[in-house]
């Protein structure tokens, strides 16, 4: 299991899906408030309690469920095809997040207000789980074809 190069594919997916978790993937200058977008929402932070102004926990769920996908992959290492199967899975919720994210930002862009952002790169992380994602559905795949080759010759 641990020996397999996409175990360490998926386990480098989970570690950063939860890193993503807990970082800020933007900041925002709305009406001259600076304030933080991570995957529980904008929040102000150049005040000394920061309040949470647009709370985005679809993101965070989001997130936590790309790791938690990614973690069970693992240990499914006897049913190489359904673990291509959540991997694929996995690839489309992580394009499902950069659409959320692009929803909330323009949600919250249509409050009319002048709104200057700059992303962070914590908001690149799942792109590189992405390509970790694709790297891993091909290696296991050539598990699966590896031993229906060898199950031929018995």
């Amino acid at each position: 299991m641990i020996q397999r190069i996409q175990t360490v594919y998926l386990l480098v997916i989970a570690i950063l899906m939860i890193v993503t978790l807990f970082s800020p993937l933007a900041t925002l200058v709305i009406g001259g408030q600076v304030c933080t977008f991570d995957a529980t929402g904008l929040s102000t932070t150049l005040t000394e309690k920061p309040e949470l102004l647009f709370p985005t926990w679809g993101l965070f769920v989001l997130s936590g469920v790309i790791a938690l996908i990614a973690m069970v992959t693992i240990f499914l290492y006897r049913k190489r095809i359904l673990q291509i199967r959540l991997s694929v899975f996995n690839g489309l919720l992580m394009l499902g997040f950069y659409g959320l994210f692009i929803y909330y930002m323009s949600t919250i862009g249509a409050g009319g207000e002048q709104m200057n952002y700059s992303l962070k790169i914590a908001l690149g992380l799942p792109l590189v789980c992405l390509i970790l994602d694709y790297l891993a559905i091909r290696n296991i795949g050539a598990d699966e074809i590896l031993v229906r080759s060898l199950d031929r010759l018995r």
